[in-house]
């Protein structure tokens, strides 16, 4: 599948999709102060904006992958851990909950970016969006082979829907600057040092200024 090679740059609607990873309102309008300037600071929502208004100008299918998981905990399993998401030391406490559930204001999608008529909801219950979802059956089916992955956090689930993409064979481009990680150097790790060995790392600007309509819908 070399649908990135140098002799073939376009990231054209007839082979490739945006999927914006937990993007939902608790995250991107957070309540922590902190989290809220850092966001606000890296202007997350607005790059966000831009690429999925450049997938639409073009043509390009959205895929939203969300964490769908229930306040009562049944999709949840407690594991081993050392520490917790920030690394701090657990002790006795349960190991990391799900932090966002369903049925709550936090978890509608971002209305600043929200789905669209064709635009299609893939709820989640792990970090990685392709474990048993129908994400990966529901590009095929569509002749998609390449996606272009924005959203948070970048050294959680964005690694492991990236991890999962290179492993089925999917095309991958990293819009870097429409994803974030708010634990210290762990964003530009993941973008310096892990993701170019599996897809292209790019900004929102370059993803968006390749991007092209189907061949079919040129004219």
């Amino acid at each position: 599948m070399a649908v990135l090679s140098r002799l073939n740059r376009s990231l054209d609607g007839s082979h490739t999709a945006l999927l914006l990873f937990d993007t939902l309102h608790g995250y991107l309008h957070p309540k922590d102060k902190a989290k809220a300037q850092f966001l606000q600071e890296k202007n997350i929502l607005g790059n966000m904006q831009r690429l999925l208004q450049g997938a639409r100008k073009h043509g390009l299918i959205t895929f939203y992958a969300i964490g769908a998981h229930d306040a009562d905990g049944s999709d949840w399993v407690e594991r081993l851990t050392d520490t917790d998401m920030n690394l701090n030391p657990i002790g006795d406490q349960p190991p990391i909950p799900a932090a966002i559930h369903t049925g709550t204001a936090e978890f509608e999608i971002a209305a600043e970016i929200a789905p669209g008529p064709r635009d299609i909801v893939v709820p989640k219950h792990r970090w990685s969006a392709f474990l048993h979802t129908d994400l990966d059956f529901t590009l095929r089916v569509r002749g998609l082979d390449t996606i272009i992955l924005a959203g948070g956090s970048t050294d959680v689930g964005i690694a492991s829907t990236a991890f999962a993409a290179r492993d089925l064979d999917v095309g991958l481009v990293l819009a870097r600057d429409a994803c974030y990680s708010t634990r210290g150097p762990n964003h530009d790790f993941f973008m310096d040092r892990v993701f170019p060995r599996m897809g292209r790392v790019m900004s929102v600007d370059d993803a968006v200024a390749l991007m092209a309509p189907p061949p079919a819908a040129r004219g």
